[in-house]
């Protein structure tokens, strides 16, 4: 069986998000599948989804400040500036990050780890509304 879903989220500020509870509220059928997968995947270029630590909200600004060190806003040698100083390092973080995920499910729920937690992470001032698919195959 496949099912797949179209969500759009509300406008998160730049950071990094937990949507976990977001995901399953969309997905209320996942209850019916024994064994099987979800695919999350984000229709933008300047945000990211990641899996980590959803217990200790540090962990997130942790992240956040590591990668505006290792991907600062304001570089000269960046040329696609055109829609402000966080939009090409916006790019590079969504392309390290990754724009999709895959979790397991087993006996009806995402089969994550005690501490994981799935974020959204907005590498814009300004990013919006993000769109994602989720693409559930299971049985």
């Amino acid at each position: 069986m496949w099912q797949q879903k179209e969500i759009t989220l509300i406008q998160f500020p730049r950071g990094f998000h937990i949507i976990t509870d977001e995901i399953i509220k969309q997905i209320p059928n996942i209850n019916n599948i024994s064994t099987g997968l979800l695919h999350i995947f984000i229709k933008h270029t300047s945000a990211s989804l990641t899996i980590n630590e959803d217990a200790d909200p540090t962990v997130r600004g942790d992240f956040e400040a590591h990668l505006n060190k290792i991907i600062p806003e304001n570089e000269p040698h960046y040329k696609h500036t055109i829609e402000g100083s966080d939009d090409m390092p916006a790019h590079l973080k969504s392309s390290i990050l990754g724009s999709s995920l895959s979790i397991p499910i087993s006996n009806g729920k995402l089969n994550l780890g005690t501490w994981q937690g799935i974020y959204l992470c907005e590498h814009r001032n300004h990013g919006g509304r993000r769109k994602l698919v989720l693409s559930i195959h299971g049985e």
